[in-house]
Parts: C-alpha cells; sequence; structure tokens
C-alpha cells in the first residue's frame, strides 16, 4: 500500500505545482550555497550539496529529480565564482561528483517509475480479473438483503482463494455459495475460478441442492484432473471446502449443504446460533473418494430463518486470525454487536475490528457474507 501510495504521489506532481516536499532540497541548496560563499576560506560546505538530488528522488519523479540536480550543480558553479576559485581542481571535483551523482538518481527514478508503471498495468488486470471471478453480489434478491467482504491476505493481491456467489432459481429462491480453496497463488485463483463458474452455469439449473453438490464436485475433479500433470495427480489434492445454501423467499427457512466448511452464524435479536449441520460432506474434489456418485450420498440440513434474522457466512480466514499475541479473532462474540446492523454497515464494522485485531496483517485470506432476511 506504501508504494501505491507513493507512486499516486508522484504522479500528482505537474510543473508550476510542486510538493510541499520539494522546499526540503531547495532549501538545503539555498542553505549549503549562502552558508558557504559567507563561511571561512578553509571550510567547504559543497559536498552536501549530494544530498539535493538524492532526497528529491525519494518522493518526486524524473523531471523535479533532474531540475534538483542541475540545481546543485548551478549552486557549485556559483560557490566557485564567488569564491574565486572556480577553475581549482577541489571545485572542478565537486561539480563532476554532482553531475554524476545527480546522473544515477536519475537513472534510478527512470528505472522505479518505470516498474511502478508495470506493476500499475498488472494490479489494474488483477482488478479487472476480480471484478469478472468475484463478482459483486445482489444487494437485494427475493426477501434477503445481500453484502460480501473480501480482504486478501497479501496487500497487492486482489483475489485468492476465498469466494462466494449467489443466483435466483425459477423456484422463487436464492442460491448461494461460500467456499474456500486449498491453497495460495494462481493455482488457488485458476480453482476458485473454475468453482465459481460451476455454480454460476448450473445454480439456476439443478433441481435440489444434493444434485448441485454433485455437479459442483464432478466438475471440479474433472477440470482439475485435465491440467495437471499426472506426476503431480498422485501427489497434489484439489479440492475446496465449501457450504451450500437454499433460501426459499416465502419458507422461513434456509437449506444447507456443508462440505468440509465452518457452520454458518444465525443471529436473532442478540442471540448466537451455529447451524452445526448433523453430517459434513467431504469437500468439493474429494467426493470420488468417499463414493459419492449421486445426489443421494448429500444430506439437506435446514434450519429456522426467520423475517429479521440474519444470516453470516465466512471462511476460516477470519476465524483463525490471530493477533501478535497469537489470541483467535473473537468473530463469534462480535458479531452479536452488530446484529442490528444494515449488512453493508456490519461488515464494514467487521472489517476494521479484524483488521485491528491482526494490526492489519492477515495469514490468510477472509470472506464475509451477511444475510438479512426482509419482511415479504
Amino acid at each position: 500500500m506504501a508504494d501505491r501510495s507513493l507512486l499516486e504521489f508522484r504522479a500528482s506532481w505537474r510543473p508550476g505545482r510542486a510538493p510541499a516536499l520539494v522546499v526540503i532540497p531547495l532549501g538545503l541548496t539555498v542553505t549549503v550555497c549562502v552558508v558557504d560563499v559567507l563561511a571561512p576560506s578553509d571550510i567547504h560546505l559543497g559536498p552536501l550539496l549530494v544530498a539535493a538530488p538524492a532526497l528529491t528522488v525519494a518522493f518526486a519523479g524524473v523531471r523535479l529529480t533532474v531540475l534538483m540536480g542541475v540545481l546543485a550543480v548551478a549552486a557549485q558553479v556559483l560557490i566557485g565564482v564567488l569564491r574565486g576559485a572556480l577553475t581549482t581542481g577541489n571545485i572542478q571535483a565537486q561539480i563532476a561528483a554532482l553531475i554524476i551523482v545527480s546522473s544515477v538518481c536519475v537513472t534510478v527514478c527512470v528505472m522505479r517509475d518505470r516498474r511502478e508503471r508495470q506493476l500499475s498495468r498488472v494490479r489494474s488486470v488483477a482488478e479487472a480479473a476480480q471484478s469478472v471471478l468475484l463478482q459483486p453480489l445482489p444487494a437485494r434478491t427475493g426477501t434477503l438483503r445481500i453484502a460480501g467482504l473480501y480482504i486478501p491476505a497479501e496487500e497487492e493481491a486482489d483475489l485468492g482463494g476465498d469466494l462466494y456467489a449467489a443466483a435466483r432459481t425459477a423456484d422463487h429462491s436464492t442460491r448461494l455459495l461460500i467456499g474456500d480453496v486449498r491453497g495460495s497463488g494462481l493455482s488457488a485463483i485458476s480453482n476458485a475460478a473454475l468453482l465459481l463458474g460451476a455454480f454460476r452455469a448450473a445454480a439456476h439449473r439443478q433441481a435440489t441442492l444434493p444434485r448441485l453438490a454433485v455437479h459442483l464436485d464432478a466438475a471440479f475433479r474433472w477440470d482439475t484432473s485435465q491440467w495437471r500433470p499426472a506426476a503431480e495427480q498422485d501427489t497434489e489434492e484439489d479440492f475446496a471446502t465449501a457450504t451450500l445454501l437454499d433460501i426459499p423467499d416465502h419458507d422461513p427457512v434456509v437449506h444447507l449443504i456443508t462440505c468440509g466448511h465452518p457452520p454458518p452464524l444465525r443471529l436473532r435479536g442478540n442471540q448466537l446460533t451455529p447451524l452445526v449441520a448433523q453430517a459434513s460432506h467431504l469437500p468439493v474434489g474429494l467426493g470420488g473418494l468417499g463414493g459419492l456418485i449421486d445426489s443421494t450420498a448429500y444430506d439437506v440440513e435446514t434450519f429456522s430463518f426467520e423475517v429479521g434474522d440474519l444470516l453470516l457466512l465466512y471462511t476460516d480466514g477470519v476465524i483463525e486470525a490471530r493477533n501478535a499475541d497469537g489470541v483467535f479473532y473473537p468473530f463469534a462474540e462480535r458479531a452479536p454487536e452488530w446484529t442490528r446492523d444494515d449488512p453493508d454497515d456490519l461488515l464494514r464494522h467487521l472489517r476494521d475490528d479484524l483488521l485491528a485485531h491482526v494490526h492489519g496483517h492477515l495469514d490468510d485470506d477472509a470472506a464475509v457474507v451477511a444475510i438479512r432476511r426482509l419482511a415479504a
């Protein structure tokens, strides 16, 4: 984040509107010039002029760095003229040193700005990929008010292995998916994209949650087996923990299937209830290990979800977030404090509180979805 802020700060400079920090190298140049001229002949402060371009390169762009280098050299020439020592070897050596150092500073500035432009383009691509893969949840669907929150573990990353999605069905219900793909890096992002794509393609077509679970597991296993080399298929496993939910518009219940994922939390007033399924199935991608070949192998759990209730879906990056003392984030204790808030406000409070707990550094990606049941 510091690199991004510094880039934006430097990019904001335009001729005639120099940043306030320019006063530092400019004032240093003027001060050294005046003091060196007025000081006794045996005192030479000219070598300090090298600090002007060296300081400027830390906060400004190429043009301002070149300008400060030219001013520093001009100041050294002025000192030599006023002292009558311009032709001496000492002054000429100092001028040559200033030219060399200023040139090095400008070169470093050019290389740094080129790298930052490349990073900016990469960041733009990542943000575009995030908007395509992890699409924003609908704020309102049926009788539900929904909000989603994603916090990457890496500050410069925009997408990782945590995911969520929602889809409407023809039976007047809303289906949701929240999951956490094993691993990190590009492979996790690829598998997250695969799972999200399979869900969006089938969530509105599959008649029941068990059939949808079978579809996701089969699609995940088939696709990952296609691109992974045979040598790696025996040593590495691709899977994702997930929870599938179906929330009817006109029935105050929520149906869910848990595949190795943390249980949702239902907030009713100040009372918090984990919706722990009696049967937790294998993660998505490992269904074949348990012999899951059809929808009858998946058990659907049904829980009450009435008007005014709030449902929180989350990944283990939230409940396993630890501070410097190793204390886990008390998610179940903090959540009831915001139960009366709008889902968007609740997630803003949660984000600030979670990042404060870990002092701004998460060890794992975190995702949360808040769902409020509204009156019909």
